[in-house]
């Protein structure tokens, strides 16, 4: 049974000294960067970039974006004037704090032995930094990306939460084409690792390394790394299946798609979008028109009457039939997805709001009958879930 691994990377693959690597990150990029740029106004818009980071939810814009909104703006130099100056930084100078970090016994092993046994593998690293200095820092463990394949490597230029937001983890798995079989979330955090994944339903497997077990978590297994491979090893996988369950969960799902379709499909060409990969099966241009559709005409419109009207009927509705109908084969992905994200951005404004009693609010349903609004918003996740796992499985056909 494949598996799919969630790897952190600080203090979990890579015994990681934050509290001397961040300053000396800080320190080393501002002496690069002192004949542009004061060290003492860096150090500041560095960390008012970084906290602007910590406190995004927003779907539509990558950290990166979210960051150089913050960042450049304060500064009195251009971003593509300083953008090779900082790709130098990453490439010859982030390398030598290696000093701030030491390997992890038995992460090697447990890496080589979960590929060799066709387990899927991702490194769920919160992705303050950017690509090239995680690659460094996975380098650092013995874990070169040239030499391991792993199929996630989140960093700021193309994820859009950091831990310990839910939606994070729900980025990652669905990047992963939302995977049904067994996965597990290992980090040495329960706050920042374990904690996000089993909020959005996944099994944690907690490394004692560096930080005992906190605030009566409970997670599902725990010991050092190198005792993980023996443990899952003894486990029943079948119970290692996530299951989605809470409405945190559901908001995290809903607020991840918007965010992984796009990283998905930003680089894909017109032909990949609009390619059917069998007649009977939808295009990915097909598919993101059926989510916006859906998304304004049935999902909003349900959320407000079921809070605004008691035990209100709610009717059946056919989308499917929309696909031929509205001609979405002539339409363009990448205006639906956008349309789709403002229309996703609004269901979520909605549903934050909510009281917990409102979440409970129930509707006549004409096919499940009386339904709280708390399933209704699962049946929507579950169906973000779906066409993530046939957009992935298309692009998979496609590209073969």
């Amino acid at each position: 049974m494949t598996l799919t691994l969630l790897f952190d990377l600080d203090g979990t693959l890579l015994d990681t000294d934050l509290n001397s690597l961040v300053p000396a990150y800080f320190q080393s990029l501002a002496e690069h960067l002192a004949p542009h740029i004061p060290p003492e106004s860096l150090i500041k818009y560095l960390a008012a970039g970084t906290r602007a980071m910590m406190a995004s939810t927003d779907p539509a814009n990558t950290l990166r974006e979210v960051f150089n909104d913050s960042f450049y703006p304060s500064l009195n130099v251009d971003s593509q004037f300083l953008q090779p100056i900082l790709e130098d930084y990453y490439d010859n100078i982030f390398p030598t704090l290696q000093a701030h970090a030491k390997q992890i016994d038995g992460a090697q092993e447990l890496i080589n032995w979960a590929f060799s046994a066709g387990h899927r593998v991702a490194i769920a690293t919160s992705p303050f930094f950017p690509r090239k200095a995680t690659l460094a820092r996975l380098r650092w463990a013995g874990l070169p990306p040239e030499k391991y394949p792993f199929e996630i490597i989140s960093s700021y230029e193309t994820f859009h939460f950091l831990k310990p937001h839910p939606a994070y983890v729900a980025e990652v798995m669905a990047r992963l084409g939302w995977p049904d079989g067994p996965a597990l979330m290992i980090g040495n955090d329960v706050e920042q690792d374990l904690q996000p994944a089993a909020i959005l339903g996944l099994p944690t497997f907690h490394t004692l390394d560096t930080t005992p077990s906190a605030n009566g978590f409970a997670p599902t297994g725990r010991g050092l790394l190198a005792e993980l491979r023996a443990w899952l090893e003894q486990t029943d996988l079948s119970a290692l299946v996530p299951g989605y369950a809470s409405s945190e969960s559901s908001l995290a799902i809903l607020r991840a798609t918007p965010a992984a379709l796009t990283s998905l499909l930003e680089s894909e060409s017109a032909t990949t979008l609009t390619t059917r990969p069998a007649p009977e099966e939808w295009s990915i241009t097909e598919v993101l028109c059926h989510m916006r559709d859906v998304e304004r005409e049935i999902n909003q419109p349900r959320v407000d009457l079921i809070v605004n009207e008691h035990e209100p009927f709610v009717p059946a509705q056919m989308p499917d039939d929309w696909v031929e109908a509205r001609a979405y084969a002539r339409q363009d992905a990448h205006t639906a997805l956008r349309d789709f994200t403002s229309a996703r951005l609004g269901t979520l404004e909605r549903l934050v709001a909510l009281e917990p009693a409102q979440w409970a609010r129930k509707a006549r349903h004409a096919i499940f009958g009386p339904t709280p609004l708390s399933e209704l918003v699962a049946f929507n996740a579950e169906h973000d879930r779906m066409h993530i796992q046939q957009i992935f499985k298309c692009l998979t056909d496609l590209r073969k």
